[in-house]
């Protein structure tokens, strides 16, 4: 069983900066895969970007690419995402997600475990 929970979300203008973090608990986070989504109202959860187990492989979105960028500190059971230049359509609660499957997981069905999500809003 692994618990995630997410911080570091907020409000920002467009063009700011935020980083989200996300801390696991359990002693077998190095096993995991970790990925970034998020929700929008009324829309579907959405993928942002995926890392492997070892950090050394990523997938980001075309949407946040060269904006966003994914790491992990395995020793301190923890995964960020530093978002920059945000802009408006970046609105919405950012989930974390741990998989054991696949090297980068895209789809959300291939993740084991949840964060409860973290709001990031971002004005025009």
């Amino acid at each position: 069983q692994v618990q995630l929970v997410e911080s570091g979300g907020g409000w920002v203008q467009a063009g700011g900066s935020l980083r989200l973090s996300c801390a696991a608990s359990g002693r077998t986070f190095s096993s995991y895969a970790m990925g970034w989504f998020r929700q929008a109202p009324g829309k579907e959860r959405e993928f942002v970007v995926a890392m492997n187990r070892s950090g050394d492989n990523t997938y980001y979105a075309d949407s946040v690419k060269g904006r966003f960028t994914i790491s992990r500190d395995n020793a301190k059971n923890t995964v960020y995402l530093q978002m920059n230049s945000l802009k408006p359509e970046d609105t919405a609660v950012y989930f974390c997600a741990a998989s054991r499957t696949g090297l980068v997981p895209r789809s959300p069905h291939t993740y084991d475990y949840w964060g409860q999500g973290t709001q990031v809003t971002v004005s025009s």
